[in-house]
């Protein structure tokens, strides 16, 4: 597949993702009557969030020993993780909407940047994720590694937001 080919898939692909968890979060109504009980899915996602952490940060370490196999093993993994908190995100909001956030004071002020800046990049991070692992997977590893100085922090910071953004809403302040 030419690269021309695989970007503008790769473009459609994360506009399509952006736009679906964009409808639930801004203009979906969660039906009512009969549902699964998805209440055990933030949770989950927070797992999720802290497990592609965990791996992000192990396949960076490889990467600097030049442990080449085990990156590519952890960066698969945090990229399969990735993908399964996206499935148990979209399902949770789907069938249960969203949770506001009950933090009162100083706690809003630390809650919505954190909250903003996790969506937004998270966002905008799936084009460079894809295409970080489009280099990889096609061996083009001298373009792969420019893109990955970018895209690890980042994804990085969505991962660990992520979990803060639970624990914020579902543990420290939970009167939603």
């Amino acid at each position: 597949m030419s690269d021309r080919v695989a970007l503008s898939l790769i473009g459609v692909l994360s506009l399509a993702v952006v736009l679906v968890v964009a409808a639930l979060l801004l203009g979906h109504s969660p039906g009512r009557g009969g549902r699964a009980d998805v209440s055990a899915l933030p949770a989950v996602n927070a797992w999720l969030n802290g497990a592609s952490a965990v791996l992000l940060t192990a396949g960076w370490a490889f990467v600097r020993r030049r442990r080449i196999a085990a990156h590519r093993a952890c960066m698969l993994g945090a990229f399969c993780v990735s993908v399964l908190f996206l499935l148990s995100y979209v399902t949770y909001h789907a069938l249960a909407g969203s949770r506001p956030f009950a933090g009162q004071g100083w706690a809003r002020w630390v809650y919505f940047p954190i909250l903003i800046t996790h969506v937004v990049l998270a966002a905008a991070m799936v084009p460079f994720v894809l295409t970080t692992l489009y280099r990889a997977l096609g061996a083009d590893f001298a373009r792969h590694a420019r893109l990955a100085r970018f895209t690890l922090p980042v994804w990085l910071y969505v991962s660990v937001t992520g979990v803060v953004v639970y624990c914020m809403l579902y543990l420290w302040f939970p009167g939603g």
